[in-house]
């Protein structure tokens, strides 16, 4: 009788736990986007009067929006002795931002004037100018859109003929949303974003919006530079030809060719 109990008990006991479901196997752990450091290959002098917003290079030489209503330029800036060998003043009423190629021309936006400006590369003549909503903060191209940033966790697409938006990536770190994307650059495939007032740059997937990893650029200027309020990391230009990386900052004295170096985690 207590064996017949005990086997009954059994049965009830298995009968439950295959009804029950089962538990779920616990989700891996989130890894962090890695982090990399860097190594200086070359030091350049850069202009310090020069509020740099976007930064590109071609052939050569640089390219360069510099901002603040009054003293906006766009600029031809040779590299190795950063002399400024061509300019064009931007209107006073516009602070102007970001700056990329498209085609043969360049294409440079504004802060809030919701405008931006198309310019011929070899002249700096302007040849027109478009609308766009928002503001107006880092630009780049891949090679088929241009990439807008706002100073928001939202990249934009635009399309490099009508400039109408064609689409758009929220970008974002383990689900956390990445604000302050400011100077941007297209690179190996990635999108290069500086995060204002930070020593950071965010490496962005642009068909996802995730970031696939940081760069730490702290200690890049030395104290004796002496840099005043406001000027901050920003600005990133690619040597595609050479794969060299270029950086500086808004009234830095100095721009930097930089290796990465592995990522710490």
């Amino acid at each position: 009788m207590v064996h017949a109990f005990r086997n009954l008990v059994l049965l009830f006991v298995f009968a439950v736990s295959a009804a029950l479901p089962c538990a779920a196997a616990p989700a891996p752990a989130t890894r962090p986007a890695p982090t990399y450091g860097y190594q200086i290959v070359n030091t350049f002098p850069h202009d310090k009067d020069a509020f740099t917003q976007g930064l590109i290079y071609l052939d050569g030489v640089l390219y360069e929006s510099t901002g603040l209503n009054g003293r906006s330029s766009l600029r031809k800036v040779q590299l190795e002795t950063g002399k400024v060998l061509q300019i064009q003043q931007v209107p006073k009423q516009h602070f102007a931002e970001g700056l990329t190629l498209s085609g043969n021309d360049l294409v440079q936006l504004t802060w809030q004037s919701n405008v931006g400006f198309v310019y011929d590369r070899a002249t700096f003549q302007m040849k027109s100018n478009f609308p766009y909503r928002g503001e107006g903060w880092g630009l780049a191209n891949d090679g088929k859109r241009l990439i807008l940033s706002d100073g928001t966790a939202t990249i934009r697409f635009l399309d490099p003929a009508s400039f109408k938006e064609i689409g758009r990536i929220a970008v974002k770190d383990k689900g956390a949303a990445v604000f302050y994307l400011n100077e941007l650059e297209f690179v190996r495939g990635e999108i290069y974003a500086n995060i204002w007032q930070t020593d950071r740059i965010a490496r962005i997937n642009p068909e996802t919006g995730e970031v696939t990893g940081w760069i730490d650029l702290k200690g890049l200027l030395s104290p004796e530079d002496d840099v005043p309020f406001g000027g901050v990391l920003n600005g990133i230009a690619y040597d595609a030809g050479k794969d060299r990386l270029f950086v500086t900052g808004k009234l830095w004295p100095k721009l930097f060719e930089i290796k990465l170096v592995p990522a710490r985690n």
